[in-house]
């Protein structure tokens, strides 16, 4: 018999005998029951969650506490141990709208500082929009000064004594006398491209001025910026007209000429600008990709002396891999190498914050690092740049250096893994002694800390939870010892609507013995006797892990929304990851080639690990997403791990670091390397070219003016694609940056089809309308300003 007929009379008999599943069909009401898990429903459902906190001249804390009736804004006296509320609302509402003319919100004062008057009583608070003086019974105010324009401002910094403001025009330095507006030119040579204080090198782009002001506001450090050699990046936007090219300066992995900085020092009240004697140093710092890691004013790494007279900078170089410490003349520019340290892999001064500090009074410097395999900090000689002594101890790395207090010679810092518990993740805050001695616990609670310190050390508000437990904010001194009680988080609201928390896990990567942490959410409705399709939602290292703080929040991303939908989600902080030890993170983060590894092989792992432990895990349908550095870590999951990975979900991935910017790259990938045969050492990061072994369901997302991470990023995967012959799906947002705005809903409701259609074999609602953006950006931040 012909073979044909053979076959087909066979796979009639199998579709007779086994008839294909009936698929679930998904309704509205299924959708929203997953929406309402979402940030912008469920946070506000949790009341007394702790804000604004700001101490006071006289070491008092003011801080608001949010309730069901509104929010309460409170002192804390750590003198007397006690807290209250720091005026009546009600009056002090009624007074503001007196003296006003506009309506003001007993509930939703949104005062954003508040200032005693201790001679006469009363108080100052901001309300953003304008400052008004009250009396200590909030019966009456009146207004400071005249009301704020609103909109946006020219972005600038404000000097310590509150005087001066300096900002960019026309790419030089200027400042303002805050009191008359008077405004001063610094600055008279900055050009196109070579301008004073600009942060717009890569992927960051603003008009907001790097500088540091000196302790007496009588000097100002800051740069004068050299792109002239730069690359450009081109965006064109979409539009019915001749669209208008948006270009800046953002230099790529192995260009030959990248941005540079010439430091200088201004003498605000003469104008003289001081160069520094040195040769044009890297646009880097010691722990982010750009020259400011705060997003705006501010450069994390130059330190004044108290009275001006000296500075202290670190240069990295382009790979980061040294670092030197040097002390400058603020009137000469002469410049002293004090210290340098080379690392292998690349130098990090800790985690969020420069952890190395400047202390001229005591001819001294601390030191961050690495060297031990713990992040650790070291005390030095400022004159020889010798070691005196290490100041912190054992395993668990030193994260931030919180507080310096040269009188008693105390150091406070923050840390993980120091304490023997379930989750090496939790932060906690210590002091040690200038020598090393008295290393204390100060928050022994079993859970994550956020600290929030006093200028003089004294005390400190520590608001600490897990993600199963809400938040305790407490107000403690330098010992450790609680002296007030400043708030209990309530979540019974939260618990009532019928939420879950993510359960913990532990895992074991891929050499089988390296136990790694992250979170399973399940969906609410849950029965262990059901096979759910797994999703892993990653981003990978080296510069963060894919699960985020371990405090307590109502919602992480969608993915108990997504859970709610049929799914198991799960996240784990692999090898490669930060906030453990330094061969942790260096495990896959050194060259250009291990850039390939994204942490999967550990997903795999754990996502088997995990199947093998609980029944209920399908691992015959296994899918991924992630954003960014997790949209490429996606696309390396389907074209690696085509057998295990199913569907993916990939969003703005920079998917060939050499389409992404200089600093990040080569921190974490070393410096491209070509051989004469044209080959790169770049190459096996690049995705396109692993495009052939696709076998699953992929989507590609990203927005067209993205100026962080290239839309090329993504078009040379589709390139490989469309040229391998392979079938996927593509969603390009017009006008979207890395983020997608307005789009952000539509985006999210899309990655929920995708994945109940292709991953779980459903039928998603028809065009699903989640809650829309401009409701969102209201319910979680308020009106806007010029709103009002």
């Amino acid at each position: 018999m012909p073979t044909r007929p053979v076959s087909l009379l066979a796979a009639a008999l199998v579709l007779t005998a086994f008839p294909l599943a009936a698929q679930q069909v998904y309704t509205a009401h299924d959708y929203a029951q997953a929406e309402r898990w979402m940030a912008y429903n469920v946070n506000s459902l949790v009341h007394h969650t702790l804000g604004g906190i700001e101490y006071l001249p006289d070491g008092r804390v003011f801080y608001s506490d949010p309730d069901t009736e509104g929010v309460v804004y409170r002192l804390a006296d750590p003198a007397h141990g006690t807290q209250a509320p720091a005026f009546d609302n009600a009056k002090l509402a009624a007074a503001l709208t007196a003296v006003s003319k506009r309506a003001v919100s007993a509930k939703h004062l949104g005062v954003t500082g508040y200032t005693p008057d201790v001679a006469g009583g009363g108080f100052t608070v901001d309300l953003g929009w304008n400052k008004f003086h009250c009396d200590a019974a909030a019966a009456a105010c009146t207004a400071v000064s005249a009301p704020k324009p609103a909109g946006s401002k020219v972005p600038f910094d404000l000097s310590p004594d509150k005087k001066l403001a300096t900002f960019i025009r026309d790419n030089n330095l200027w400042v303002r006398v805050e009191a008359t507006g008077e405004e001063r030119q610094l600055t008279r040579d900055g050009v196109k491209d070579f301008g004073y204080a600009t942060d717009n090198a890569g992927w960051t782009h603003s008009d907001a001025p790097i500088v540091v002001w000196s302790p007496d506001s009588k000097k100002l450090a800051t740069f004068q910026q050299d792109q002239r050699k730069t690359g450009s990046l081109y965006l064109v936007p979409v539009t019915n007209r001749h669209p208008q090219l948006d270009e800046w300066k953002y230099p790529l992995a192995g260009d030959k000429d990248v941005t540079t900085i010439q430091r200088v020092v201004i003498d605000v009240d003469t104008a003289r600008v001081t160069r520094l004697k040195m040769p044009p140093d890297q646009h880097r710092s010691t722990i982010c990709d750009d020259v400011s890691c705060s997003g705006g004013s501010g450069w994390d790494d130059v330190q004044f002396a108290p009275d001006g007279k000296h500075l202290a900078f670190v240069s990295s170089s382009r790979d980061h891999k040294d670092a030197w410490f040097r002390v400058a003349d603020t009137e000469t520019g002469a410049v002293r190498e004090v210290y340098h340290e080379h690392v292998p892999t690349y130098y990090e001064s800790g985690q969020g914050k420069v952890s190395w500090h400047y202390l001229p009074e005591s001819n001294e410097f601390v030191w961050y690092s690495e060297r031990d395999n713990w992040g650790q900090l070291y005390l030095y000689d400022l004159t020889t740049g010798k070691l005196k002594n290490q100041i912190t101890h054992g395993e668990g790395p030193v994260t931030q250096l919180s507080q310096v207090d040269t009188k008693n010679r105390v150091l406070y810092f923050l840390a993980t893994g120091k304490e023997k518990e379930d989750d090496p993740y939790f932060v906690k805050y210590y002091r040690a002694d200038f020598d090393g001695q008295h290393q204390q616990l100060l928050t022994p609670e079993m859970a994550d800390h956020v600290i929030t310190p006093s200028p003089d050390s004294s005390t400190f508000v520590d608001v600490y939870s897990t993600v199963q437990t809400p938040q305790t904010a407490v107000l403690r001194d330098n010992t450790g010892k609680v002296l007030v009680t400043l708030a209990h988080q309530d979540i019974s609201q939260l618990l009532a609507a019928g939420w879950k928390p993510p359960t913990p896990i532990t895992v074991k990567a891929r050499d089988g013995q390296t136990p790694l942490y992250g979170f399973l959410w399940k969906p609410t409705f849950f029965d262990e006797t059901k096979k759910y399709p797994i999703v892993n939602y990653v981003y990978a290292g080296p510069y963060t892990g894919s699960c985020g703080a371990r405090s307590f929040s109502a919602a992480h991303l969608d993915n108990q929304s997504l859970a709610d939908l049929g799914f198991v989600v799960v996240c784990i902080d692999a090898l490669g990851t930060p906030f453990r030890s330094k061969s942790f993170h260096d495990e896959h983060a050194s060259t250009a080639a291990d850039l390939s590894d994204d942490t999967i092989p550990d997903q795999v792992a754990g996502i088997k690990e995990l199947a093998s432990r609980f029944s209920w895990i399908d691992l015959d349908r296994v899918g991924v997403w992630g954003h960014s550095g997790g949209g490429n870590a996606t696309v390396n999951a389907m074209f690696h791990y085509p057998d295990f990975y199913k569907v993916g979900w990939a969003e703005s991935g920079n998917h060939d670091n050499r389409e992404y910017e200089d600093d990040w790259d080569e921190k974490w990938g070393g410096l491209e390397v070509i051989t004469p045969d044209g080959k790169s050492n770049y190459d096996a990061q690049a995705n396109e070219n692993y495009a052939k072994n696709l076998k699953g369901h992929l989507m590609l997302t990203h927005g067209t003016m993205d100026d962080n991470v290239p839309m090329n990023n993504t078009l040379l995967v589709v390139d490989a694609l469309i040229k391998a012959n392979k079938n996927f799906d593509l969603l390009m947002i017009p006008n979207a940056h890395h983020g997608y705005g307005e789009a952000t809903p539509y985006v999210m409701r899309r990655r929920w089809d995708y994945f109940v259609r292709n991953l779980a074999g459903g039928v998603p609602p028809e065009n699903y309308e989640t809650k829309p953006w401009s409701e969102i950006i209201r319910t979680m931040y308020g009106p806007s300003e010029d709103s009002e």
